[in-house]
């Protein structure tokens, strides 16, 4: 394959012109706010994002590399077809989902990151332990759709992969490290701009190539391949469900789409937002299935693409930059190259912001540096979106099995994070113990029942299991939504019999070492310490007390955490202090 030198240029040129827009942002950011609150302008925005960055920038989130890639792939697949390709469908209802009853109440408390209210409940601990599966879900996905972008561009223009993944981190972490969430929202108009347009422009053209059978005609004959609107087996039933599941309400739980929520001006225009971007998710799909359908519906023994189809050469997760590379005049093709260089760093660059926020905010200042400065929270940031950048860079070159970990993580994040953002929103009385013991069993239960990406046999063969050519065995069983259900309702048992057990006095209280049901208690019947936890009541409203003469100040007050208590700021950092 000639190297094209215009491919390159156009590349180029599309690069320095969302580094620009980058760069634009981050200035508009800096000009914004007051010095106090700079790390929280980085993070969500000043919270001042309208609804048309806001919405832009919450569907570019979701429409990235793997979403347009792994769409056209599903359709284009034998066997799979339309009936396979569920990341359209099960986003879209997951944001849905989202604006309908997460939204208003994480937007209308104030919280930062999607890690807050699990520190404010659980306690610092517990938030430590979340912030694992979701910085394994942001890190792994920036290397998977990094990995998906190098070997796209190499199919089009023909460049060293390696440059191509390192150049195209370098500039989603250069504006990503300089701007933070203004640069990623104003840089996702531009993407998700260039996708509509660069992938709406391909289209007419591979579909009227000379190779290319009319689509409507192949949707439900077979012609070259069997029909791409596909089928559901009987027996996969379950396992589509699993997946399906995963995607709805595993969608929830991601600092990347909270990070948009709790970034708008208030709790009605978040819900807003979840909406508009669950309409604007389907939209862009739509080429990515017709590009998938074209694939499917093209012989290919007539193109220069070669006798063999692209299944048959293990390349169907290429499907859609091959359709671009030899459906399509040249000049178009830059167009779509364009378009998925976009929907990558739309993906990645949020991916790397939400998990330095993430680390920045509840793990270095809510559990080590309480007192830190906003100075050292916006250096802290900017060494983390560095350090996350150039790892998914490392792991997209070196990793084998990338998707792989990418798709364990993000089961972690359905199977542990969504149950536990459950409990902490909508069930009362949950605490650290049943936090704990519902994380456990769930990691448990996802660990034993395999993992095919990775080469993981199971340990636990659930009904309807079966080997694969490798002789590894798959679950047709819904063993994924299982082990969400057992991590939801052990949570919720564990937390009322640790309640019971040490309220009715059958476990003294010196056994609460993680001091999740008897210190809370007493904490929250102190009088002061409850005046002070409301957000709405500063210490100096307080009225005066005149302490008992008989009685020294210290001496009146036996718990002398309430002193600490009083003297804090009512910050979240503060309000739990397990």
């Amino acid at each position: 394959m000639p190297f094209h030198v215009e491919g390159l240029v156009a590349i180029v040129v599309f690069y320095l012109a969302i580094l620009a827009v980058g760069i634009w942002a981050a200035w508009k950011t800096k000009n914004t706010g007051s010095e106090g609150d700079r790390s929280e302008a980085i993070i969500v925005g000043g919270r001042d994002i309208g609804l048309l960055v806001g919405g832009f920038t919450m569907t570019a989130t979701w429409v990235g590399g793997g979403y347009i890639n792994g769409t056209a792939e599903a359709v284009y697949v034998p066997g799979y077809g339309l009936a396979w390709a569920q990341a359209p469908i099960g986003y879209s209802l997951s944001l849905v989902l989202g604006g309908l009853f997460f939204a208003k109440p994480m937007r209308s408390k104030g919280y930062v990151t999607m890690l807050d209210p699990f520190q404010q409940i659980y306690g610092k601990r517990m938030g430590g332990l979340l912030f694992i599966p979701a910085l394994m879900g942001e890190m792994f996905w920036a290397a998977a759709i990094f990995s998906a972008l190098g070997a796209t561009i190499s199919v089009i223009i023909d460049i060293n992969i390696n440059i191509s993944v390192i150049v195209s981190a370098l500039i989603a972490t250069m504006y990503t490290l300089v701007g933070g969430l203004y640069s990623v929202a104003y840089t996702d108009v531009v993407q998700l701009f260039c996708i509509f347009l660069g992938l709406w422009i391909s289209v007419p053209f591979a579909m009227s190539h000379p190779a290319v059978t009319d689509i409507g005609f192949t949707a439900v004959h077979q012609v070259h391949q069997a029909p791409w609107l596909g089928s559901i087996n009987s027996l996969d039933i379950y396992t589509w469900l699993d997946n399906f599941l995963l995607l709805t309400l595993g969608g929830i739980p991601w600092q990347a789409y909270f990070q948009r929520v709790l970034s708008s001006s208030s709790a009605t225009y978040a819900q807003v937002l979840s909406f508009l971007a669950a309409f604007g998710c389907l939209v862009m799909a739509l080429p990515a299935v017709l590009i998938g359908a074209i694939g499917a519906s093209t012989a290919w023994n007539q193109t220069e693409y070669g006798v063999l189809d692209p299944m048959t050469k293990k390349e169907a997760d290429m499907i859609l930059p091959i359709v671009l590379q030899y459906l399509c005049p040249v000049y178009i093709s830059f167009f779509g190259l364009g378009a998925v260089s976009a929907a990558v760093m739309s993906s990645a660059d949020s991916s790397i912001l939400s998990a330095s926020s993430m680390f920045a905010r509840n793990i270095y200042q809510l559990s080590f540096r309480q007192n830190a400065s906003d100075r050292e929270i916006v250096w802290v940031m900017r060494i983390t979106v560095f350090l996350f950048g150039a790892s998914a860079t490392a792991m997209a070159l070196l990793a084998s099995s990338v998707y792989g970990l990418w798709y364990l993580s993000s089961d972690l994040v359905y199977i542990i994070i969504f149950p536990q953002l459950l409990c902490v929103l909508f069930i009362k009385g949950t605490n650290t113990y049943g936090a704990i013991a519902g994380y456990l069993f769930g990691l448990v239960l996802r660990i034993t029942g395999g993992e095919p990406y990775l080469y993981l046999q199971p340990l636990i063969y659930y009904p309807g299991c079966y080997p694969d050519e490798n002789n590894i065995y798959i679950q047709r069983f819904p063993f994924k939504t299982l082990a969400m259900l057992t991590s939801f309702f052990t949570n919720i048992i564990v937390s009322y019999i640790a309640k019971y057990l040490f309220e009715s006095g059958t476990l003294p209280p010196k056994l609460d070492f993680l001091d999740a049901v008897v210190a809370r208690y007493s904490r929250e019947h102190m009088d002061k310490a409850t005046l002070v936890k409301s957000d709405n009541i500063v210490l100096n409203e307080l009225a005066p007390v005149n302490p008992r003469h008989s009685l020294t100040l210290t001496s009146t007050f036996t718990n002398k955490e309430a002193f600490n208590y009083v003297d804090s700021s009512p910050e979240l950092s503060n309000t739990e202090d397990n």
